[in-house]
C-alpha cells in the first residue's frame, strides 16, 4: 500500500520527478533555442514557421488523448520512459530534416514525433508530482515547475553558447536527443511504483470531472497562462530578432532571460502563496506579464525591453503549476481533475503559439504578442476559481 512507502522512498520519487521535469525544460528549451535557426534553413516566413509548430503542437494534442490510458497501463514511469524515447527519436529526424537535409516534410514528421514524446512525457510526469506532493502533505508543485524552468534555463543557455559559436544544428539537436533519453531511462525507476492505484481508487469518471464548473474555470485561467508561457517559448526569440534586428544569439539570450525570471518566480512563489493566498498572487503575476508584454512590443529601447521580459518571465511563472494544485484540492478527485485542467493547459500551450505565426505575418511577429497581454483580462475574471477550498484540503 502506499501508506507503506518509507520517507527515504518518497525522498527518492521527489528526487526523480525533480529530474524528469528538468531534463524535459532542458530539452524543449534546447529545441525553442534553434527556432530561428530551422526557419532560416528551410526557408520559411512567418506563417509558415507556424503551420511547421503547428506539427508538433498536433503530436502533443494526439497524445495526450492517449495519455490517461497510457498512465493507466504502464504507469507514470513507463510512460515518462516512452515518452523520452519517442521525443528522442523525433529530435533526432529534426536533426537530420532540418540540419542535414534541409527538408519541410521530414522536420514536419520529426516534429510530430518530438511533440507526441512530450506530451505524454509531461503528463505522465505532473500525474507522478501530484501524487508526491499529496503524500508529501504540502504545496511542492511550483517547485517541481521551476525544476522544469532550472532545465529550460540551462538548455536556452546552451542553445545560446552553440548558436554563437556555430556549431551544426543536427550536432546539437542529436546529442541532445541521447543525453535526454539516457538520464530519463535511469532515474524513472525511482518512482513511485503504485501511483496510478492509489490516485484512481476513489477518483470520479474522467467525464464528469468535464461537467464540473470550478474545474472548468480552472481550465480556462490555465489556458491563458499556458498560452503566456508558451509564446514566449516559441515566439520571444524570433520576435526579437525580426522586430529589434539583433543578432540570433542575443535573441535567445534574452529568451534565456525569460525563463531566468519564470524561474525565480517559480522558486519564490511558494511561500507568497501561502502567505498571501492563490488568488492576490495570481493577479499580481497576470499584471506583471501584462506589463512586461507591452514594455517588450512598444518599449524600443533596451531599458525598457530587457525589464519588460523579465516580468513577462515572472508573470508566467504561476499559473500552470497553481493550477494544477488547485485541481487536485481533493485527493479523491485529483485525478480526473488534474487530467482536465492539463489537458485545456496543454492545449493552450501546444496550439495557440503556433498559430500566432499567422497573426505575425499580418503585424509582424513582435506586435503578435500583444495578443498575450489582451487575453490576461478575462484570464484574470476567473482566477477566484483557484481559491484554495480548505474544506477538502489536506
Amino acid at each position: 500500500m502506499s501508506g507503506e512507502r518509507t520517507p527515504r522512498g518518497l525522498a527518492a520519487a521527489r528526487t526523480a520527478v525533480v529530474v524528469s521535469f528538468t531534463v524535459n525544460g532542458f530539452v524543449f528549451s534546447n529545441w525553442a533555442a534553434r527556432v530561428p535557426d530551422t526557419r532560416a534553413r528551410l526557408g520559411l516566413d512567418t506563417s509558415g514557421l507556424g503551420l511547421l509548430l503547428l506539427c508538433m503542437s498536433v503530436g502533443s494534442l494526439t497524445a495526450l488523448a492517449l495519455s490517461g490510458r497510457l498512465v493507466q497501463r504502464l504507469g507514470p514511469a513507463g510512460t515518462v520512459g516512452a515518452g523520452t524515447v519517442v521525443n528522442g527519436t523525433g529530435l533526432l529526424l529534426v536533426a537530420v530534416g532540418v540540419g542535414a537535409w534541409a527538408s519541410v516534410p521530414v522536420a514536419g514528421v520529426a516534429l510530430f514525433l518530438a511533440g507526441a514524446g512530450i506530451g505524454l512525457w509531461d503528463v505522465a510526469m505532473n500525474v507522478e508530482a501530484a501524487e508526491v506532493e499529496r503524500r508529501l502533505g504540502r504545496t511542492i508543485m511550483p517547485r517541481f515547475h521551476a525544476a522544469f524552468s532550472g532545465g529550460t534555463v540551462l538548455g536556452a543557455g546552451v542553445g545560446a553558447l552553440l548558436e554563437a559559436v556555430d556549431v551544426p544544428l543536427q550536432w546539437h539537436l542529436g546529442a541532445v536527443a541521447v543525453l535526454a533519453v539516457a538520464v530519463s531511462l535511469g532515474t524513472v525507476g525511482g518512482f513511485l511504483p503504485d501511483t496510478v492505484p492509489a490516485v484512481e481508487e476513489s477518483a470520479p469518471r474522467g467525464s464528469s470531472a468535464w461537467t464540473e464548473p470550478r474545474t472548468l474555470l480552472i481550465g480556462l485561467m490555465v489556458l491563458a497562462l499556458a498560452l503566456t508561457e508558451g509564446t514566449a517559448n516559441d515566439w520571444l526569440a524570433v520576435a526579437l530578432e525580426d522586430g529589434y534586428d539583433v543578432p540570433r544569439y542575443v535573441a535567445v539570450l534574452g529568451f534565456a532571460l525569460f525563463v531566468v525570471a519564470m524561474t525565480v518566480g517559480r522558486v519564490l512563489g511558494p511561500p507568497l502563496l501561502d502567505r498571501h493566498g492563490r488568488v492576490p498572487v495570481l493577479w499580481a503575476t497576470m499584471v506583471c506579464a501584462g506589463v512586461g508584454v507591452l514594455l517588450l512590443v512598444l518599449g524600443g529601447t533596451p531599458w525598457l525591453v530587457v525589464p519588460g521580459i523579465a516580468l513577462w518571465g515572472l508573470g508566467a511563472s504561476l499559473g500552470f503549476p497553481v493550477g494544477m494544485s488547485a485541481a487536485a484540492d481533493d485527493p479523491g478527485r485529483a485525478a480526473a481533475r488534474v487530467s482536465v485542467v492539463s489537458t485545456i493547459g496543454y492545449t493552450a500551450f501546444l496550439a495557440g503559439p503556433p498559430l500566432l505565426g499567422f497573426l505575425g505575418d499580418e503585424a509582424g511577429a513582435l506586435r503578435a504578442l500583444l495578443v498575450v497581454a489582451v487575453l490576461l483580462v478575462p484570464a484574470a475574471l476567473v482566477v477566484p476559481s483557484a481559491r484554495e477550498d480548505r474544506e477538502v484540503r489536506v
